[in-house]
């Protein structure tokens, strides 16, 4: 869906990184406001449409160790938040 790899915690996205630089975290869309004051921080955007929820976190905002951690940790944070989802592959068995 996003282009690159994306890291899944209970059959829900949680961060998504690919070649073209920078990090897809999943911080909800209640994050809105609190996005726009943080530094090398924008909305998820996808052609015209922007995601809320998202946001893409540019290379110099994860340079440090800590500071990745603290981005991830927000996913993982938000993700724990979601109901689990069943996977396709799982409604397709047949009951026993």
């Amino acid at each position: 869906m996003m282009g690159g790899l994306s890291f899944m915690v209970k059959g829900n996205m949680c961060c998504s990184v690919s070649g073209r630089g920078g990090i897809l975290i999943r911080v909800g869309p209640g994050a809105r406001n609190w996005i726009s004051g943080q530094p090398h921080v924008s909305p998820m955007r996808m052609g015209a449409k922007t995601m809320a929820g998202f946001v893409r976190v540019d290379p110099e905002g994860y340079r440090t160790d800590a500071a990745l951690t603290t981005w991830l940790q927000r996913g993982l944070d938000f993700t724990a938040t979601l109901p689990p989802k069943t996977t396709a592959r799982a409604k397709r068995q047949p009951k026993r």
